[in-house]
């Protein structure tokens, strides 16, 4: 008789997570694990908006106690706070828009928490993603596909994995819907059932931003100039870090027009103000790649792309990269391409690969 082979799923404390353990259980001896990225006290967090609160931590224990597992709490706050935290700061300052849901995923989840694994003895790692994975024999790569509740697809966070730790995740609920997920959770009457799903980010629950990038990095962000397409003054912003490309509400300037803000200059202390058609644009320049499910394009490819994650994703055209650095062409004008966010490309439902706009 085969020993079956160990899995170490990552716990969020959410209804997503649990319902993976469950269904893992019927083929692998798991093994839970709840990543602690930093405490209560250090950020005020609200457990109905975010993810790894100690109540979280409480509930993913609650979970694998009724469901007879063992479960760990893994510490990784000063790696979050390097590559997730100070990553966030600095991309604001340098006046992009990151996704830090992308990082955690690349440096904590498949990274940090894989390492632990291996060196627990596990086989492999699991999370609450609804993506699913699969391999093509045909070239010998692991793929990943949207999840089957296409409401729910969580494939464009996970652009940045490798094939290596492809090989060693398993993506349990990815053929679920929400609520077969639920309802699983509910027939093993677990604590996080009904628990709402988690909004924003999880270490800025208030949504200020601006506030947050000030009181972790000590840095005073002065006023500046909002200016036209053309370096006309319209008048004073309140610090760069408090706009956003697309940005309307807020501005606290009046012009007899509606503004948003098109673009913004760190070194000169300027946020620009257009029209909403000055912020439609056909090309993306990306860096920082990753390849999926195919090997590095060596010739133009017809494929469809995601300039955000809650983008629908729109067709155009992909060129070869040159130098570490792709351009991307939609065939129709897209809102709000932003610099710090990522592009990410599919073939149907299937993730190809995916880079970090770049330009401006």
């Amino acid at each position: 008789m085969n020993q079956r082979k160990k899995v170490l799923v990552a716990m969020s404390g959410g209804v997503d997570s649990s319902a993976a353990a469950v269904l893992l259980q019927e083929q692998y001896d798991v093994t839970g694990a709840t990543m602690r990225l930093f405490t209560n006290e250090e950020i005020d967090l609200d457990r109905e908006k975010t993810c790894c609160s100690l109540d979280d931590v409480e509930d993913a224990r609650s979970v694998a106690f009724k469901l007879g597992f063992p479960h760990y709490v893994f510490n990784f706050g000063d790696r979050f706070k390097e590559c997730v935290i100070d990553k966030f700061n600095r991309s604001y300052i340098e006046g992009m828009t990151p996704n830090p849901c992308i990082d955690c995923n690349r440096y904590l989840k498949f990274d940090a928490l894989l390492r632990r694994a291996e060196e627990l003895g596990m086989d492999y790692i699991a999370t609450g993603h609804y993506v699913r994975r699969f391999y093509d024999e045909s070239t010998g790569r692991y793929c990943l596909k949207k999840g089957r509740d296409i409401s729910k697809d969580q494939s464009y966070v996970l652009y940045g994995m490798t094939q290596e730790q492809l090989r060693k995740t398993l993506f349990p609920v990815g053929e679920l819907t929400k609520t077969e997920t639920r309802a699983l959770a509910e027939r093993y009457e677990l604590i996080n059932a009904a628990k709402p799903d988690s909004q924003d980010i999880c270490f800025v629950p208030d949504g200020d931003y601006a506030r947050f990038i000030e009181s972790t990095t000590g840095q005073h962000f002065p006023k500046g100039n909002f200016i036209d397409k053309e370096g006309n003054v319209l008048g004073q912003h309140n610090g760069m870090i408090r706009y956003t490309i697309g940005q309307r509400k807020g501005l606290g300037i009046a012009l007899g027009k509606p503004a948003y803000v098109i673009a913004k200059d760190p070194a000169a202390n300027t946020v620009v103000l257009g029209s909403n058609e000055d912020l439609f644009s056909t090309t993306v320049t990306a860096e920082d790649l990753n390849w999926v499910s195919i090997a590095e394009p060596t010739r133009p490819l017809r494929v469809s792309a995601k300039i955000r994650y809650s983008h629908q994703e729109q067709p155009g055209t992909l060129y070869p990269p040159e130098n570490g650095s792709l351009l991307f062409v939609f065939d129709q004008p897209q809102r709000a391409i932003t610099a710090g966010q990522a592009i990410v490309f599919y073939d149907g439902d299937i993730l190809l690969g995916g880079g970090m706009i770049r330009n401006q």
